[in-house]
């Protein structure tokens, strides 16, 4: 049957498919939308099937914060070329908006949130459908406190972190700490919270090196302590240099700005290998 150009238009403003793709559905289902819908719905789907092998490294990650929440999410795909597409990074954007609405706490969540005439799962399929390729949601993260603070790097949106405070931050300080998680992708707040499994592997590891350079067996146990002080001020937030201020730790910055302000949580998220 005959289809026409302004039927076209609304099932691709209702699906996001591409021209093509909406009139063959549209006469296949003989005009009717709800059938042309599940049409293209069908073919994301057997696309996602074919392409469940394949890996989806490239993508759009996306943070955003709401005051007291704050979230990050990662839509995955094959290649660059899709991750740059301006429909991909909005439909990225719309499921983190939804996300951040709802204060999702588990990817699962999200997935079920309703996204137009489908769920959140559904529409990343459509999108395969679209796309040819395997997509995913990965990496959704979040954190609560009475303030938040959100960074997204620039570039290919692939690395954003986010940032909870015990309280209301200076938006200048706030932004600062975010950028200082990025760029140096500490592992925990402090040392009290950091895994006890790699604080153990670490003190292994100075210890070790101190008896292969002939230290005495009575010291290594100083020694190894010594090195560890050090790893905490590499890898613990509040010890690290602040990287607008050398001269000061992350928690000196803090201070500064509020003797009682501190970070309760953080998340930091990157689709490249570090």
């Amino acid at each position: 049957m005959a289809v026409s150009m302004a039927d076209i238009t609304k099932l691709r403003k209702m699906t996001g498919a591409g021209m093509m793709d909406c009139k063959n559905a549209l006469a296949d289902a003989e005009g009717d939308f709800d059938k042309a819908m599940e049409i293209i719905r069908k073919k994301g789907q057997a696309v996602a099937a074919k392409r469940s092998d394949r890996e989806a490294s490239e993508g759009c990650v996306l943070a955003k914060s709401a005051g007291e929440f704050a979230a990050i999410i990662a839509l995955k795909c094959e290649t660059d070329f899709v991750a740059k597409n301006a429909d991909f990074v909005k439909l990225t954007q719309d499921i983190l908006d939804a996300a951040v609405a709802n204060k999702c706490k588990t990817l699962d969540e999200v997935k079920a949130l309703p996204m137009g005439n489908a769920t959140v799962a559904e529409a990343v399929v459509d999108r395969s459908g679209i796309t040819g390729e395997k997509m995913e949601l990965d990496g959704y993260m979040f954190v609560e406190g009475p303030a938040t603070a959100v960074y997204n790097h620039q570039g290919k949106n692939a690395l954003c972190t986010i940032a909870a405070f015990n309280k209301a931050a200076d938006e200048k300080v706030a932004h600062e700490v975010v950028m200082q998680i990025a760029a140096m992708n500490p592992l925990s707040i402090d040392e009290k919270d950091l895994d006890p499994v790699i604080l153990e592997r670490e003190k292994e590891i100075a210890a070790d090196k101190a008896r292969q350079e002939g230290k005495p067996e009575n010291m290594i146990e100083k020694i190894a302590m010594g090195r560890i002080s050090k790893f905490y001020k590499e890898v613990c937030l509040l010890k690290q240099e602040d990287i607008m201020d050398p001269k000061k730790t992350v928690a000196d910055v803090l201070k500064d700005s509020d003797k009682d302000l501190t970070v309760v949580a953080f998340k930091r998220f990157t689709l490249r290998a570090e």
